[in-house]
């Protein structure tokens, strides 16, 4: 790390990041509600579970830091699949593993067992790429 006064005393890497708004709440249907309805999984519920986890250098959301959106995330119920790509805030984050694991574990916990997930940087967004490492962080 290496910018003024993160976690455990250390130096931040992006000491003034870009702060985003953050997005409304979904209006809850009637068929929602409804409970003889199967309410299928998608990026909008996938994204709800996701935007509110913190930040591990700041005390902000991952949604206000712009690092996960809901365009970057792709469901399929039928076939039990989530993607969701995350943008770290500057190219030579070394949080992103951190940040994607976060991701991963909010989904384990949260989704049905029948769920596979792919957890990734979003492509050319880290330096990693470029140095020939993988941007996939956790797939199961």
């Amino acid at each position: 790390m290496v910018g003024g006064g993160g976690m455990g005393g250390g130096l931040l890497e992006n000491a003034n990041p870009l702060i985003y708004e953050r997005s409304g709440e979904r209006p809850v249907t009637a068929g929602e509600e409804d409970e003889q309805v199967p309410d299928s999984i998608d990026a909008r519920e996938i994204f709800d579970l996701i935007r509110s986890i913190n930040d591990p250098e700041h005390p902000l959301t991952l949604e206000e830091l712009n690092v996960v959106e809901q365009v970057r995330v792709q469901v399929s119920d039928p076939e039990s699949t989530v993607a969701v790509a995350f943008t770290p805030t500057i190219p030579h984050c070394s949080m992103a593993t951190l940040i994607g694991l976060s991701i991963k574990v909010k989904l384990l916990r949260s989704l049905p067992q029948r769920f596979k997930m792919d957890v990734h940087i979003t492509p050319g967004t880290h330096a990693s790429e470029h140095a020939g490492h993988s941007t996939r962080v956790c797939q199961t």
